[in-house]
């Protein structure tokens, strides 16, 4: 198995992407700790799951805006197993709405989880990675910070910063061996879009070359890749699992 020995953070862990990347990860032999933050049924599940199968993991709680509460979280994994090796920044919200009705507590939510939340992650988690000279950091941004999406200019914005916070930090931690990219996944079977109209699953279908939704497994998939050493010259980088939409 690939990651053996490895310690690895997910966010947002305990449904869609994140669970299925916390899965995926721990499949390959890495240790993982569940985050979650209002989903505590969800995140014992996906942990449990996990055990089933033989893999180590376990949950923690806390909202990734909240950068005290995400530095305590740290703090503890790294107290419990002396190491960090992989941090996928996962945990998003949306707030979607057409820019003349759009609060500003709709954009700033959005920002605080889907962009700072990621700078306080990464921030703590490079602290020990920086220790151990040695680390990687998938970020998980969206076809719409590449493509932008109409009625979503908070979520697109927080995406779009988080490619650019992605090739910013590659470049302050390369000399390290610490490698830091980006997965721009585009519709994706999920909770969130199980619940879209049938016109905007048709229509949505209609810009994918592959004419269909992609997996959160195929997601988590490369997740595995970019974060273990078959990518050990990977960094800076920007993967699309989109089937095609953002070509």
């Amino acid at each position: 198995m690939r990651l053996d020995g490895k310690v690895a953070l997910v966010t947002g862990a305990s449904r869609g992407i994140g669970r299925a990347v916390a899965k995926a990860l721990a499949a390959e032999g890495a240790t993982v700790a569940i985050n979650y933050n209002g989903s505590e049924e969800a995140a014992k599940q996906a942990a449990a799951e996990i055990e089933a199968d033989g893999g180590k993991a376990f949950i923690c709680q806390c909202s990734v805006a909240d950068a005290e509460a995400v530095e305590a979280m740290i703090k503890e994994v790294i107290a419990t197993y002396k190491r960090l090796d992989i941090l996928v920044n996962n945990a998003g919200i949306t707030r979607d709405n057409l820019i003349l009705k759009m609060k500003e507590e709709e954009f700033e939510d959005v920002i605080d989880t889907n962009l700072k939340g990621v700078f306080h992650t990464s921030k703590h988690a490079a602290r020990q990675m920086l220790r151990q000279k040695s680390g990687s950091i998938v970020n998980i941004s969206s076809i719409s910070g590449v493509m932008g999406n109409a009625g979503q200019t908070n979520y697109a914005a927080s995406k779009a910063g988080v490619i650019g916070f992605t090739k910013s930090l590659a470049r302050e931690l390369a000399s390290r061996e610490i490698r830091v990219n980006a997965i721009a996944p585009g519709f994706i079977e999920t909770e969130m879009t199980e619940k879209l109209p049938e016109a905007a699953v048709a229509a949505g279908k209609g810009q994918i070359p592959f004419g269909r939704f992609g997996k959160a497994e195929e997601v988590a998939k490369a997740v595995c890749f970019l974060a273990s050493s078959d990518a050990s010259y990977i960094t800076g980088q920007v993967l699309h699992v989109d089937g095609g939409m953002g070509m």
